[in-house]
């Protein structure tokens, strides 16, 4: 299992998401650019003290960084598959896109079978938060697969 953020622009978020991959043994990539440094305060703070525990690469790639046997799922909003209705494989790639733009539209072409989306009620509503996103996503992912 493992994490793809391309682009992500709040440290928060970044960090939150560190730590949800801290408690649960999944790889995180990071694509560059970067909206932040990796030294961020407010990074550091959002994944407290559990960055040691966290496997995170940072590449400018983000072919790279979707690479590997299992496939690749784009949450997006602009999907009209739920992530619930997929089946997910033990070496599947979960891919988030930066918080105000979403996930470029070259990678989006590429894999336009392998997109989903978190369904919501309230058409007033744009997004959901990243770091929920990524935690709906990956626990959905575990349930699937018996893992916890």
């Amino acid at each position: 299992m493992k994490i793809v953020l391309v682009n992500p622009e709040i440290p928060p978020n970044t960090g939150s998401i560190g730590r949800l991959c801290a408690a649960t043994g999944t790889s995180l990539v990071l694509v560059e650019p970067l909206g932040f440094s990796l030294d961020d305060r407010y990074l550091k703070r959002a994944g407290l003290d559990y960055w040691p525990w966290i496997d995170v690469t940072v590449t400018g790639d983000w072919r790279e960084a979707i690479a590997g046997p299992g496939k690749p799922w784009l949450f997006t909003a602009k999907a009209e598959r739920s992530f619930q209705k997929v089946e997910y494989g033990p070496d599947d790639v979960l891919v988030f896109g930066c918080e105000t733009k979403g996930l470029p539209r070259e990678i989006l072409e590429e894999y336009s079978e392998q997109q989903v989306t978190i369904p919501m009620e309230n058409e007033n509503i744009r997004s959901l938060n990243l770091a929920q996103c990524a935690a709906i996503g990956l626990y959905e992912m575990r349930r699937q697969l018996g893992v916890g």
